[in-house]
């Protein structure tokens, strides 16, 4: 885990400072983050209240190519919230005040600055537009990005919330309680996201919710730690 922690460190390095027993320091001279809150958690417990060392927990496989996830195998679904709201802001008035605004194929989307997730998500439209045009078609359109809200069915506050992740064309999206699924207990779906989208996507920090059992095809957010762990361990998702 320690390892784990220090990319974590290294990939918010204008918030978080270091490790200092179980906590995290941050460099405003905030309240620390608890590392690991020492209780045992099943699945659904550390989605509902995860530390950092939940967060963590599983390692995101990227890569070209498509995986099929074992049963509640969701590598960065499972998030801090406290360490969320550190990042990007514990009020929507917080997170509006770093939005900017950036073109998305001839539509606006409001996106943080925070981390240089605009630039990111700027980056990942310029190589979009590298790709045939079939390829790219599910990207053109997005479902959104800012929105202030929760994850359907919790408590507990979206990425969006944060305008750190972006939806694509839902035309072109699967997504778990759409198709009936139940926690746990989820039908298979058949991928319609090109990957070639999503090995853009992750090339640039972003993490793709087609890679999760509860899946979500439409959904990038950027978690670039996960990525740079999973480079580090040597996850690949063709190495299969």
């Amino acid at each position: 885990m320690s390892d784990r922690l220090d990319v974590l460190i290294a990939s918010y390095p204008d918030v978080l400072s270091h490790v200092d027993g179980n906590r995290l320091i941050l460099k405003d001279g905030g309240p620390a983050i608890v590392i690991d809150d020492g209780k045992a958690k099943s699945h659904a417990e550390a989605l509902a209240d995860g530390d950092v060392e939940d967060m963590l927990s599983q390692l995101y496989p990227h890569g070209p190519c498509e995986t099929r996830p074992a049963v509640n195998f969701d590598p960065g679904r499972i998030r801090s919230q406290d360490l969320m709201t550190r990042f990007y802001g514990k009020s929507r008035k917080d997170v509006a005040g770093r939005l900017t605004t950036i073109d998305w194929f001839g539509g606006p989307l409001q996106v943080t600055t925070a981390f240089g997730v605009d630039k990111a998500l700027v980056a990942v439209r310029d190589e979009l537009k590298s790709l045939p045009e079939k390829l790219r078609r599910p990207a053109l359109k997005s479902a959104g990005t800012f929105n202030w809200r929760n994850i359907a069915g919790t408590d507990r506050l979206s990425v969006h919330s944060f305008g750190a992740a972006i939806d694509l064309d839902t035309a072109y999206a699967d997504y778990w309680r759409w198709a009936g699924g139940k926690p746990g207990n989820v039908p298979v779906y058949k991928n319609r996201m090109p990957l070639e989208i999503v090995e853009i996507f992750e090339r640039h920090g972003f993490i793709w919710g087609g890679r999760w059992y509860h899946y979500d095809t439409m959904h990038f957010e950027y978690r670039p730690e996960l990525i740079a762990i999973s480079n580090a361990a040597g996850v690949d998702a063709c190495a299969r």
